[in-house]
């Protein structure tokens, strides 16, 4: 999960709703569902998080997928915070496409989640972990196998909140393991290669750890943690704001 720089404050209507927030989980639903505006939200959302999903990093669009614009903290369970931009993120699969998904066999996964839609109660926010969380990416390791997984050197009470927030988003969902193990082993024969043929490794990994066109590849976490210290070197030279 990579971390969120939130930039302004999602724009005039946004600014204009949130001035009179909704109290109740009704309200919060009705209002939302009539506010006129998702659009410009959503494109705000998508520039600043460099159009990865904020859960699992898939670019949705390179997949035929869509964007949702997603509470982190569910307006049913804070209503107030519904048209708080701190509070928004855009998140891979809009609800149109959640019938389409299923038909072919495959999980929901990220915002529309069963955990994080309340099937098993109310999600834990003292647990879950957010991508505004400055940190969230320290929480989690990624394996050739396409899983992801509580990072090796948390404590107890924080493996509790990484395994809690996978399982709350779906993150090991059948469809995003399989795309993940695809990209891992994309990027160890294109390693492997440069290593054979003495072809620079920095360079290699800029294609995917550097914006293009103000859009990241998908799975940046899982990309910068294969490529390791020079993943960091890179990041350094040629896009430091990423760090």
């Amino acid at each position: 999960m990579r971390a969120i720089q939130k930039h302004g404050s999602g724009g005039f209507h946004l600014n204009q709703s949130h001035a009179n927030p909704p109290q109740t989980p009704e309200q919060a639903g009705s209002r939302w569902s009539s506010f006129g505006y998702k659009g410009e939200v959503l494109q705000r959302l998508l520039d600043e998080q460099f159009h990865l999903c904020c859960y699992s990093e898939l670019r949705a669009d390179e997949e035929g997928l869509s964007y949702h614009i997603e509470h982190v903290e569910n307006k049913r369970q804070n209503p107030p915070r519904t048209f708080d931009y701190a509070n928004l993120a855009a998140s891979a699969l809009h609800s149109d496409e959640l019938g389409r998904l299923k038909a072919r066999g495959e999980e929901v996964f990220g915002g529309h989640a069963p955990g994080k839609q309340g099937a098993n109660g109310p999600v834990d926010m003292l647990r879950f972990v957010s991508p505004h969380q400055p940190d969230c990416r320290r929480f989690f390791a990624y394996l050739s196998d396409g899983r992801v997984t509580p990072a090796d050197d948390l404590g107890e009470q924080e493996r509790d909140r990484a395994q809690y927030t996978i399982d709350t988003l779906n993150l090991n969902s059948a469809f995003l393991v399989t795309l993940r193990r695809q990209w891992w082993n994309e990027l160890d024969k294109l390693f492997e290669e440069h290593v054979q043929k003495g072809w620079s490794l920095p360079d290699l990994a800029a294609v995917d750890l550097v914006p293009s066109g103000e859009k990241l590849s998908r799975f940046f976490s899982l990309t910068r943690q294969f490529f390791g210290p020079v993943a960091e070197q890179t990041l350094q030279q040629q896009a430091p704001a990423l760090l």
